[in-house]
Formats: C-alpha cells, sequence, structure tokens
C-alpha cells in the first residue's frame, strides 16, 4: 500500500463526515453545480470514479443517469451502500476496474484522480471500459492551487511547479477535521496521460469561485486563481 492509500483509509472516516455535512464545502456551496454541465445529457451508462461515499454518484442518479460507482477503500464503500442501496457500489482499484470493454458511455471522476496510486493506469481504464464516443468528465485540484499558496494578498509558488509530490492539506472547519492528501503533477501530465491513452480534450475549464460562494473579501483571491480544474475528453 502506498502513501496515497494509506492515508486515505486513515482518512476515510473524517472524510465522511466532512462530505455529509451539508453546505460544509465547496461541494455543496459551488463546485458541483459548475461541473454539471460538462456532462453529457443522461440517460447515460455512468460510472463514478473513485466515488467515495457517494454523494456525486447518487446526485448523478437522481438527475437520470445510470450510475454506479466503484472505489478501493472498504470504508467509503460501505458508506456508500449503505446511504442507497439502490445504486451498485463496487469495491476495486480504479487502474483494475472489473467491468467489461465498452461498458460505459461516461466515466466521472470527481476530485479523485489527484488523490489514486495509478493515475495513468486509471486513466488507461477508462478508456478501455469506455464505448467508442464515450467521455471522460474529470475533475482535480488546480495544478496552480496544488503547488502553491496564498501569502496575504499574493500567490507564492515556493518549490516547483514543474515537480511531483505528495501534498497534505489538513484543514479545520465548523468543528469538523479532515487532512486531504494528494499528488501534485502540472497540468502537462494530466494532458499527456489523456493523449497517451487515447483521449482527445474537448473542454477545459479553469471556473473561478462564483459571487454567490464569496462569503468574505478573503474568498475574493479564489477569483483570480482557480481552486479546480474540470476536463471533459472524448474516447478516440
Amino acid at each position: 500500500m502506498t502513501e496515497l492509500s494509506r492515508a486515505w483509509d486513515e482518512n476515510a472516516e473524517a472524510f465522511i463526515r466532512w462530505a455529509r455535512a451539508p453546505g460544509h464545502d465547496s461541494y455543496w456551496q459551488f463546485h458541483r453545480d459548475q461541473f454539471l454541465p460538462l456532462l453529457p445529457p443522461p440517460p447515460q451508462r455512468t460510472l463514478d470514479l473513485g466515488c467515495g461515499e457517494g454523494r456525486l454518484t447518487r446526485h448523478l442518479a437522481g438527475l437520470g443517469y445510470d450510475v454506479r460507482g466503484v472505489d478501493r477503500s472498504e470504508a467509503m464503500i460501505a458508506a456508500a451502500r449503505e446511504a442507497d442501496s439502490a445504486i451498485t457500489f463496487d469495491l476495486a482499484d480504479a487502474a483494475a476496474l472489473p467491468y467489461a470493454d465498452g461498458s460505459f458511455d461516461l466515466v466521472v471522476a470527481f476530485l479523485s484522480l489527484m488523490d489514486m496510486d495509478d493515475m495513468a493506469g486509471a486513466i488507461r481504464e477508462s478508456v478501455r471500459v469506455l464505448a467508442p464516443g464515450g467521455r471522460l468528465c474529470l475533475v482535480v485540484v488546480h495544478p496552480i492551487n496544488a503547488a502553491g499558496t496564498f501569502e496575504g494578498d499574493s500567490f507564492v509558488i515556493a518549490g516547483s511547479y514543474l515537480a511531483s509530490w505528495i501534498y497534505r492539506d489538513a484543514v479545520s472547519r465548523n468543528g469538523l477535521d479532515m487532512t486531504f492528501v494528494g499528488r501534485h503533477v502540472p497540468l502537462e501530465t494530466y494532458v499527456e496521460e489523456l493523449a497517451d491513452a487515447g483521449f482527445v480534450i474537448e473542454r477545459l475549464r479553469e471556473p473561478a469561485v462564483p459571487e454567490h460562494a464569496v462569503q468574505s473579501e478573503r474568498d475574493r483571491r479564489w477569483q483570480r486563481i482557480p481552486l479546480f480544474l474540470h476536463i471533459r475528453a472524448a474516447r478516440r
């Protein structure tokens, strides 16, 4: 087990509490709703890759997608199954999916690829399980966000943006604690892995925090620097 796998196993219960507190984080405040327009309309045979405790999977099912979730964390999958037994949730590694070639029309990877031990393998498996012309719609922490931090009103990258490393971001908010652990890679790495696997990028978005989510002048800093990166790619 690598550092990323171990970290998410250790933090699974904390993340479940964090993710299920309505309105608690960016997912509820704006991020999900910024991402959804990137998706082809339902119905689609959809795989939620790295589904975690299943909050997006449940929302997609409610929108009419024929969706199932997959995650390598036993705790996450158990929580997802408990929350909605009508949806199929599978325990498996994203780089070794238990599905036949061409099983899906859409793969969604919402804030999961940067947390995977074998991101390139997960992208290759996404190509394999997609039908011809199928789409991969993904979100990752924007590489700029992962590489730097605000010092006052200035954004500073102290190390090398072009390097790759594992980061740990400990956050406390409204009585909840969570340590997010992921791998920073530059934007080029995502683009090259998608191209090498056989994807063509159709859309690339760097959404700013929307005005309705700005709760303080401090939040406006994230209207200048993107928090997240959204990509829609089609299987060739």
